[in-house]
């Protein structure tokens, strides 16, 4: 008989929660791989931009990128960076106007279905910390373990425009904040999978908390459930 399979762990939330940075050092705690699903929408809605067809939205746009679209997370540096059809693209997808249109990207079957069948394929075996905003409630409804990650609407505009502004990007907080308010709306109203705890969801409320504070306490809920399963 040979070791106990490695569970899958999602994270799910609104943007600027810390999901991503958590995500990570959960992952590296457990000797787990980290899959940033938000950012393969950000992929599948800056190659819609970056095509010559004036709508960006156009389902059969988005189809036939979505057809031909290789996607790969590789270790460079000490940073998990993403490639699409081979291209690094890790930068280009954290600018603010790619945010908006991932939301709307991400609210197109086409788009959810496929990438969800490569999500899948990727977590199938196990051993995985997946962040995004599905993946507890439609991707991995079976996760053996899931997290809803949230804080308080200033609290995640003031991080997102701390993070851009040390990026070099040019953007005020008010317009992030904005940015974020509409994203919130898209995310929760769509009909296609929209943003919700799984009905058996940890919530965690990262307000008032430091990073350390939050993965500790997901690792005592997860070494808690261990436990319960022995």
């Amino acid at each position: 008989m040979g070791p106990p399979r490695k569970w899958v762990i999602t994270i799910d939330g609104p943007a600027g929660a810390g999901k991503s940075t958590v995500s990570k050092l959960l992952a590296q705690k457990l000797g787990y791989i980290y899959l940033d699903t938000g950012a393969m929408y950000r992929a599948v809605a800056l190659l819609a931009k970056n095509s010559d067809h004036s709508d960006p939205l156009d389902e059969k746009i988005l189809e036939e990128i979505c057809l031909g679209l290789d996607l790969e997370f590789v270790q460079k540096e000490g940073i998990l960076r993403l490639l699409a059809n081979g291209r690094d693209i890790t930068k280009e997808i954290r600018k603010p106007e790619i945010s908006s249109l991932a939301s709307a990207v991400s609210a197109k079957s086409v788009v959810r279905e496929r990438l969800s069948m490569i999500q899948r394929s990727m977590g199938k075996a196990g051993g995985v910390v997946l962040e995004g905003r599905d993946m507890g409630t439609v991707v991995f409804p079976d996760a053996e373990v899931k997290f809803y990650l949230d804080a308080r609407p200033e609290v995640r505009s003031k991080r997102r425009f701390l993070e851009l502004e040390a990026q070099g990007q040019d953007t005020t907080a008010e317009e992030v904040h904005q940015l974020m308010l509409e994203r919130d709306r898209n995310d929760r109203s769509r009909q296609l999978a929209p943003l919700k705890p799984a009905d058996d969801a940890i919530l965690v409320d990262s307000s008032d908390l430091q990073i350390e504070g939050v993965v500790q306490l997901m690792l005592d809920h997860i070494e808690a459930m261990r436990k319960g399963h022995r």
